[in-house]
Formats: C-alpha cells, sequence, structure tokens
C-alpha cells in the first residue's frame, strides 16, 4: 500500500519535502501532509485493540495549550475525557470510539495530537487553526467498549441508539459537551466493515461519509447542506490517494441516532466511517490518511472554503453497498451432493476476528459465508475452479501431542495425499495454528463434512485425478506454487 502512494506522488511530479530544511507552506496540499505524517505518528498505538489505560498518558503529556478535562465517567468509572484547543470563534467537536471496536479515527486523533504540539513548515497552518477554530475531541467516548474490543458499551447498549433516552452515561456525556460548547460542527467518528463496496464496483470503501438527515424526508437545506458540501470537498481530498475508494452511507433518518439527531439540534454533522484497504488489517494507513482527512476539514472550515463545492459532488458519491466482498471466492467448484452426484455451485468465504482472552490479540476464523451463483459479489481474492471438483479432506492417521510435533510434518506431502486434518492433544488457537496449512482438530471430534454457510470444511480441489488446491480453514492453497517440489 505504501507503493501505491509512493507512485501517486511520482506520477504527480511532486518531489518529497526535505525534513532537514523544510520551507514555509501556507497552503500545504494533502500530499504534504500525507508524506509529513511519519513526523506526528502517535507511536504507542500500533494496533488496534489499545485500552483506555494506554491512551490517558498520552492525554495527561499533552503540552499546557491543550486544556484537558474529565467530562464524567463510563458505566464502569473509567473517565472520559476531553482536549480543546484553540480559542477562534468556530467550535468544532469531534468524538471517536463511540464503538468501542471502531478505534481508526482515535489513532488519527492522537496524531493530529502530536501535529498541534510540533512546530515547523506547517506552522502557519496551525496559527489559521489556531485562531479561526476551538476545536472539541472526546478521543474514547466508550472507554468500556475499547476494554473489550465490543461495540456496545458494558450495559449492552448502542451508544449511537440513546440520543433520545440518554440512559448511557456516554450518551448523557455526548449531550452535554455538544449542548455545552454550541458546536457549530461535529465530527461523528467510526468504522465500517471491510465488506463494504463503493455501490456496484468491485472496489472497497476506504471512508464512507454522510450528512446525517434530520427529517424523515431527508430535507438537504441550511446546515445539513453545508455538512454535505463539506463531504463533497473530502471525498476530492481521498480521490486523490484511493480512486473510487469512497462511499456514501445510507442516509434513512434514525430517529434514535446521534448524528441525525446533533444534526437537528443545530450543529453540521459529518459522519466519517473508516472502512478497508487491501494488506492494512490494523488500519495504518487508512490512520494516516484519516489524519490528511481531519486537517484538510479543519482547514476548509476556518476558510469557509465548503460553500464553493457544488451540492451535486455530494450528491454524486454512490451509496455503499453493505455485503459486497467476501475474503476468498472459489467460483465454478463442483460440489459433492448425494448418491455421487456434483452440482456446479460459487463458495465464499469470510473470516471473523477472534479475540483472545486479553482482548488485544485475535485469530482469524473463515467460515463459508454464502454459496451458490456469486456472480454479484466480488472476492478480495477470485479464483475460477471450472470443472475442479471439490474432495473432502482425510484425517490423519496419528494424534499428536501439540502443535510442535504438527509443525515437523510435511504438510504439502500429507496434503497432496488428500490429507488436511491432524488431530492434537492440546494446542492454543492463535493466528499461527489457524493460518497453517493443516487443520487442527481435538481427536475424536466431528468434521464439518457439509458445505454450508456457517461451516468450515476443509477440503482439496481435483482435476484430471490430481489436487491442485487445498482449502484449510479458510485458506487456499496452491500445491504447484505454495508448496513447490
Amino acid at each position: 500500500m505504501e507503493r501505491i502512494f509512493q507512485v501517486f506522488l511520482a506520477m504527480t511530479g511532486m518531489v518529497a519535502m526535505s525534513l532537514t530544511n523544510p520551507s514555509p507552506n501556507p497552503f500545504p496540499a494533502p500530499a504534504d501532509l500525507f508524506r509529513a505524517h511519519p513526523r506526528y505518528r502517535e507511536p504507542t498505538l500500533q494496533e488496534r485493540r489499545f485500552k483506555h489505560r494506554d491512551i490517558v498518558p498520552l492525554l495527561k503529556a499533552l503540552p499546557p495549550s491543550y486544556r484537558l478535562g474529565v467530562l464524567g465517567k463510563s458505566w464502569e468509572g473509567r473517565d472520559i475525557y476531553r482536549a480543546s484547543l484553540g480559542n477562534g470563534p468556530i467550535s468544532v467537536l469531534l468524538w471517536s470510539q463511540m464503538h468501542g471496536d471502531e478505534p481508526t479515527a482515535t489513532m488519527a486523533l492522537f496524531d493530529v495530537f502530536r501535529f498541534f504540539a510540533q512546530h515547523d513548515e506547517f506552522d502557519h497552518l496551525r496559527d489559521q487553526l489556531l485562531s479561526k477554530l476551538t476545536i472539541h475531541v472526546v478521543p474514547m467516548l466508550n472507554p468500556d467498549g475499547a476494554e473489550r474490543f465490543t461495540r456496545r458499551n458494558v450495559q449492552d447498549i448502542d451508544i449511537n441508539r440513546d440520543a433520545l433516552r440518554l440512559q448511557t452515561p456516554e450518551g448523557q456525556i455526548l449531550k452535554a459537551v455538544r449542548d455545552s460548547v454550541q458546536a457549530a460542527w461535529g465530527f461523528n467518528l467510526h468504522d465500517q466493515s471491510r465488506y463494504y463496496a463503493v455501490g456496484n464496483a468491485p472496489s472497497q470503501a476506504a471512508f464512507s461519509f454522510l450528512a446525517p438527515a434530520f427529517d424523515e424526508v431527508k430535507t438537504m437545506e441550511g446546515k445539513r447542506q453545508e455538512a454535505a458540501q463539506l463531504i463533497g470537498l473530502l471525498n476530492r481530498t481521498i480521490q486523490e490517494f484511493v480512486p473510487g475508494g469512497v462511499g456514501k452511507y445510507d442516509d434513512t433518518f434514525e430517529p434514535r441516532a446521534f448524528g441525525d439527531n446533533i444534526q437537528r439540534w443545530g450543529t453540521r454533522t459529518i459522519l466519517i466511517e473508516s472502512g478497508a484497504l487491501p494488506d492494512d488489517r490494523e488500519k495504518q494507513t487508512l490512520r494516516r490518511i484519516h489524519f490528511v482527512i481531519l486537517l484538510t476539514a479543519l482547514q476548509a472550515i476556518a476558510e469557509d472554503r465548503h460553500r464553493e463545492v457544488p451540492l451535486g459532488e455530494y450528491e454524486a458519491i454512490p451509496f455503499n453497498n453493505s455485503n459486497a466482498f467476501h475474503d476468498l471466492i472459489l467460483r465454478n467448484c463442483l460440489l459433492p451432493g448425494t448418491r455421487s452426484r456434483f452440482y456446479m455451485a460459487d463458495l465464499a468465504y469470510r473470516a471473523d476476528e477472534v479475540q483472545g482472552p486479553d482482548n488485544r490479540t485475535f485469530y482469524l476464523s473463515s467460515k463459508i459465508s454464502e454459496l451458490g451463483d456469486l456472480s454479484t459479489f466480488f472476492g478480495f481474492r477470485d479464483e475460477d475452479m471450472q470443472g475442479a471438483r471439490v474432495v473432502p479432506g482425510k484425517v490423519y492417521g496419528t494424534v499428536l501431542p501439540d502443535f510442535g510435533a504438527v509443525r515437523k510434518l510435511d504438510a504439502a506431502a500429507l496434503l497432496r495425499e488428500g490429507i488436511t486434518y491432524v488431530p492434537v492433544t492440546t494446542f492454543k488457537k492463535t493466528q499461527e495454528t489457524a493460518g497453517y496449512p493443516l487443520h487442527l482438530m481435538a481427536p475424536g471430534s466431528p468434521l464439518p463434512r457439509e458445505f454450508r454457510i456457517g461451516l468450515n470444511p476443509s477440503f482439496l480441489l481435483e482435476r484430471n485425478g490430481k489436487f491442485t488446491h487445498a482449502l484449510v480453514n479458510g485458506q487456499l492453497w496452491d500445491l504447484q506454487q505454495d508448496f513447490p517440489h
């Protein structure tokens, strides 16, 4: 992914800035901010499953120019912080991790904190933003959910559906801070599934935006229109980095949601959903682009530039297709049926993240997510298996004591013999064991032989009496390329 952006910068004829002798740039381009991001990247936040206790020291270490305060406590008593900076007349409120398992924006916000704490060629931008805006950031609204890496809070309530009843302390805090700062602009920062596509195109939605509706007829006027115009500007920015990678979130009015109600209460509200990019499961490239988006948005607000953007640019953004992608699609497989009959079907797999007991580590568990005619779906890996028969895998004849013993086996030779399962007395499910080309199983446990949604059979693909591929734990192995003789 980094290579993509290197090519982008080279094609546009941009020369990388010298970090030893930078020149002032009063109007930095998005590419300038993108290049400079590594200088501001918060190094302690490397993966998505960080906790409240990881960010509190970072907040307390902010320089005095930040006005740090505690807004209240979560249901379990964790402090919910607000960091404010700037003294301008335009009040901007940003909140992230309303859903505890949606941390991309939180990482980007801490990078923005570090940006404002430094002095370099972007000082003109800093001075402009801090003189025209007062920026309020709530970087982790749902710390109890973040502790468990779950969407909902510890009451099992979706905070984003609590804008009316206000039965969660976190929802009460968000309503109170919005009212107290009289936010002119609000940024509702979320993550969305990696399986979203942009419209009907085979493009992952790297980001999705929405100017939430404030009524059922989706009136587009006044402050909502201004939010939509700013999204049009931000869409231009992202298209430079990820062409075709921006979608628009479903704009059906949700009367219980905070975004819709904050828009209704008079704050120009923008929903930003961080989606996915190939080979970026920890969303570090998305984090970098998000950093650029946030600073670009703040500058546009400070300069009132969003008013120059035609509303049609927002309206032209394709809506999301929420169920378009699968991790793997095997097309035109011949599946075994009853009485030795075969039938043709496409098989799709998705890999769920299964958390470890510490809620920091995880492993991927793949299952059949769809089957049949999948011509309207896309696969991150998409393989045509025309003419290949699916042959259920066999079980290795010896029970092994642990994963170490499994690793001593010749996995390629076993797969070529049609063996995909190995009984193991003790093993721990980790990403290493889940990603191994042999399917570890407890001795005597039943095998998932059927091809049904939600199951995870491991099998071979056979052409002309020869096994060409193996599907183990939802991963496809080419027996020639992945295991050359």
